[in-house]
């Protein structure tokens, strides 16, 4: 199946073989009810693709990112092979908003970029990605684009015949991955219930030679996933629950802790022991460094037609989330997050009004994080101490409303949206502890100062290094789309999006081992030094897009294409002040910082359907970024690249060639370098067998970097420890039932 735009997905059915065209629908359904960025037949003002089928199960690895990269506009941010994150026009979460049937999915993805996205794709019936701001509707996280993973742990359906289901194995040569998935649905009156799971191991990748060795050292990568729900469903909608429980432990190439000493005088970075700024390893640099996560999470959907007078749907999300991680390496235990979050959404969808429909949504979302600033877990607690002890956590609760609406006027669509939020951040205090052999020194002090006045002076030291933080952004956008006729449209999108900072933006304060680099965040630049800038928590980072769009669905030629162009004043972004070698190992002294910077560029794809089963894709994209007033460029901004896919079915067997290059990236921020381009050849061929009753079987296999081309993406901060997957091919079974 091509990649198509949504309003184009309908129209590319008629070529197909007229059994995989039943099974194909089947999965059409199932993703066009779950939707929640595109309608088809609402065609949106920017771009969106929506992988689903046979193309979604080959493209599949083992993490989201390696999964979306090569769509137009969607490049990695890789680290190994457990962890990758997309990045979307130039920018990756946290500017981008990753969902799960229309509700936030919550991990720490966006704190640190070893930190892997909680989903496996094994599971998944499709994935929605949205090129460009949706934050009147998802928040300022959305800036950039959103991604919605489909899935099916909740039924909406009832399956004909009360039984459906599927399973799946693959075996991969070039990380000898070995997967197995598997999920039934069955009906028992208006009820459905549903159960799946997935197991996935991995060995360390191969690399090509010429990055020193045949594989990349802790590259490997191993996961578990399943979930149970449960729905009731009548003639109006259903409701349903589900829970979800996903372990993971994979490796961190290229990690270092020998830059754990690393600290700070002023301005200056010092990676060298002395007086009180110890080693907190104090051990060789050779052991293997990997991340051991579970995540549990309970998610309540409902979707109902008509239940409320003047709606004509109603929509339900929530979900709690506890996510948890630790961060090892060898036999020492260094790091652990925790992220607890509730969350919950409301939509109402009126019925027409004046010519409008539209849309009232709230939504409520309360969480705990914890973890940022911590590499000394496995060092004993010091012997003496007097003040809070034990590591922040920091609560937000936010608040969201939101609206659109929408009305044809003619042969134009118009839409407005808007959402207000309210973002408070609080850090509580830890625990209070005194040594007892400094009691008496502490009771000294408060008999000179006023009773208590040690433990007041601990508090104001405390919120200091820990202020509170609000937020209220406000997101608004207006977009027209001209349907010009004979499968022509041509649509424009005007945005104003506000985002606030995230945990790590704000709080950083210590080394982050992942990216080789002491970070500064906002609100605490005095603590470092007295000449950087003022600590600041009320910065809010403001964003003006255009994006055009223009279309073409049905026939032989089809398209899709974006141009966009963002300014965004106080763009938050990490600004290099030092980079020392002195322990052999390169770490870089970064201070988040707000500058004004813009995003300018283009994506998008063109097919033919040179005859009636093939199809020939060419596709693209480029971003251009600037700084403005500063003598710098922004870190990780993807390169252009371009490519052609051709495609063809006969019968039962299907198959697809994709070749494209990746151009180098020699515009760089200071602490980067020049990345080479690179060619990427991947292939798939697949065969289906019908075994009557809608059931069918599916034999593939699909190679990937088939040249073997050593490649790094400019887009990972560990790219030159950890290059892209070198050649590959995946072997695949698939039954449908």
């Amino acid at each position: 199946m091509t990649m198509l735009p949504v309003s184009a997905l309908a129209e590319d059915a008629a070529a197909e073989d007229s059994e995989h065209e039943r099974s194909r629908r089947t999965d059409a359904i199932i993703v066009t009810a779950s939707r929640s960025l595109s309608q088809p037949d609402l065609p949106t003002a920017t771009p969106v693709q929506v992988l689903s089928g046979d193309e979604l199960a080959h493209r599949r690895q083992g993490g989201l990112g390696e999964t979306l990269a090569g769509l137009p506009g969607v490049h990695l941010d890789n680290f190994g092979g457990g962890a990758s994150r997309p990045v979307i026009r130039g920018q990756t979460v946290p500017r981008i908003e990753i969902l799960t049937d229309g509700a936030n999915l919550f991990d720490v993805s966006s704190v640190s970029p070893d930190h892997a996205i909680t989903t496996e794709p094994l599971l998944l019936d499709g994935i929605e990605v949205l090129r460009g701001p949706a934050a009147a509707r998802y928040g300022g996280n959305a800036m950039n684009g959103a991604i919605n993973l489909i899935d099916s742990k909740v039924p909406k359906a009832v399956p004909e015949g009360g039984l459906s289901g599927s399973t799946e194995i693959r075996y991969g040569t070039g990380d000898e991955e070995k997967a197995i998935a598997g999920r039934v649905t069955a009906g028992l009156g208006q009820f459905a219930i549903h159960a799946e799971g997935s197991r996935r191991k991995a060995d360390d990748y191969n690399v090509p030679g010429g990055f020193g060795s045949d594989e990349l050292k802790d590259s490997f990568a191993e996961s578990s996933s399943y979930s149970f729900g449960a729905s009731w469903i009548t003639e109006k909608g259903y409701i349903g629950a589900a829970y979800t429980r996903q372990d993971s432990k994979y490796g961190l190439p290229g990690h270092s802790h020998i830059n754990g000493v690393c600290h700070t005088h002023g301005t200056d970075l010092h990676c060298a022991a002395h007086d009180e700024f110890e080693d907190p390893f104090g051990s060789s640099d050779d052991h293997t460094a990997y991340i051991k996560l579970r995540s549990e999470r309970v998610d309540v959907r409902a979707d109902y037609e008509d239940l409320l007078p003047g709606f004509e749907h109603v929509r339900l999300r929530g979900s709690y989330t506890d996510y948890k991680h630790d961060e090892i390496d060898g036999p020492a235990l260094f790091s652990h997050y925790t992220n607890k979050v509730w969350d919950g959404r409301v939509e109402l969808t009126h019925k027409p009004l004046l010519g409008f429909t539209g849309t009232l949504g709230v939504q409520y979302t309360d969480g705990t994080f914890g973890g940022i600033n911590v590499n000394d877990l496995h060092e004993p607690p010091p012997t003496a101490f007097a003040g809070f002890v034990g590591n922040p956590h920091y609560v937000t609760e936010n608040i969201g409303v939101f609206l659109s609406e929408r009305r044809s006027f003619g042969a134009v669509d118009v839409e407005i949206a808007a959402r207000k939020d309210w973002r408070d951040i609080d850090v509580p205090f830890t625990d209070y502890v005194i040594s007892p052999h400094l009691q008496s020194a502490i009771d000294s002090y408060d008999a000179r100062n006023g009773e208590g006045a040690f433990r007041r002076m601990r508090e104001e030291s405390f919120r200091t290094a820990n202020p509170s933080s609000s937020h209220d952004p406000f997101s608004a956008s207006l977009a027209m789309t001209w349907q010009i006729g004979n499968g022509y449209s041509a649509a424009l999108s005007l945005a104003r999006t506000e985002r606030a900072p995230n945990v790590r933006e704000l709080y950083a304060y210590g080394n982050n081992l992942a990216s080789n680099s002491y970070e500064v965040g906002l609100s605490q630049t005095q603590r470092a030094s007295s000449t950087f800038p003022e600590a600041r928590t009320d910065v809010m980072e403001t964003a003006k897009s255009i994006n055009l769009t223009f279309r073409k669905a049905g026939g032989p030629l089809e398209f899709e294409v974006g141009l966009f162009h963002q300014d965004i004043d106080d763009y938050i972004f990490a600004r290099l002040i030092e980079t020392e070698v002195e322990t052999g190992v390169a770490h870089n002294y970064l201070l988040y910082t707000a500058a004004d910077a813009s995003f300018t560029g283009i994506d998008g794809q063109v097919s033919y359907q040179v005859a009636p089963r093939s199809r020939l894709t060419v596709f693209g994209d480029y971003v251009g970024t600037k700084l403005k007033n500063e003598d710098d460029n922004l870190p990780r901004i993807p390169p252009g690249r371009l490519g052609i896919r051709y495609e063809h079915s006969a019968g039962p067997l299907t198959g697809d060639l994709e070749y494209y290059h990746t151009f180098a990236q020699d515009k760089v921020a200071a602490y980067e370098t020049r990345t080479g381009g690179y060619d990427m050849l991947n292939a798939t061929l697949s065969y289906r067998l019908d075994i009557g009753d809608d059931r069918g079987v599916e034999f593939y296999v699909r190679g990937t970097n088939l040249l073997n081309e050593l490649a790094f993406a400019h887009t990972s901060f560990v790219k030159d420890q950890s290059p892209l997957r070198g050649r590959s091919v995946a072997f695949g079974m698939r039954h449908q039932f």
